[in-house]
């Protein structure tokens, strides 16, 4: 019953690999989705965001104005850890709920949680082995900015607001190779597919 971090910097590859080990039969918990969850209208989170930085934050509809937010935490260091502050914590949460239910599905389960930002705020307890996507930040910049319409200077920003790559590699006990085609990275999961299952 592994339970595997998975993580890599802004447009490693992340999701490819994740959903790859899906389909290979991993149980899959997706940190942002749990994001999005701990933010929902009438959450505790959301009222917590909105009294550290203001009404500005939430759409006409109740929900989290995510640009907006992005905007203002993006680039300050100070803000963006006062946000880690108040959602990281209901995430953690959660996701060790996610985590229990799926072991008590079934034991022998091999669970992945899809943590982009575990160097940031989970480090290295609790997983038995740390996958991290990787690819060199200026791939990563050029993915931005031919598949999300970023500027040079918006994906630069992305890129710095997390973990240098050095401190991801760090943790790794697997490093799947993400700067090559799609079928280089899914021959490298396979593999560590393999070896999990051993």
């Amino acid at each position: 019953m592994p339970l595997i971090a998975l993580t890599g910097g802004i447009a490693s590859g992340k999701s490819t690999i994740a959903r790859r080990l899906s389909e290979l039969g991993a149980v899959v918990v997706d940190a942002d989705a749990l994001v999005r969850e701990v933010q929902e209208p009438g959450s505790p989170v959301l009222e917590e965001i909105v009294a550290a930085f203001g009404d500005e934050m939430i759409r006409a509809d109740g929900s989290l104005d995510r640009a907006a937010l992005g905007a203002v935490v993006f680039g300050d260091a100070q803000a963006r850890g006062r946000l880690n502050a108040i959602v990281h914590p209901a995430v953690r949460d959660e996701s060790q709920r996610r985590f229990a239910a799926a072991f008590a599905d079934d034991p022998d389960a091999v669970v992945v949680y899809d943590v982009p930002l575990l160097a940031e705020a989970r480090g290295g307890g609790e997983w038995d082995r740390i996958v991290v996507a990787h690819a060199p930040a200026a791939v990563r910049a050029q993915r931005l900015i031919a598949l999300r319409g970023l500027t040079p200077a918006e994906a630069a920003a992305r890129i710095d607001a997390q973990a240098p790559d050095e401190t991801r590699l760090a943790l790794a006990d697997d490093v799947i190779d993400t700067a090559g085609t799609i079928d280089r990275t899914l021959a490298q999961v396979d593999a560590l597919w393999s070896r999990l299952r051993d």
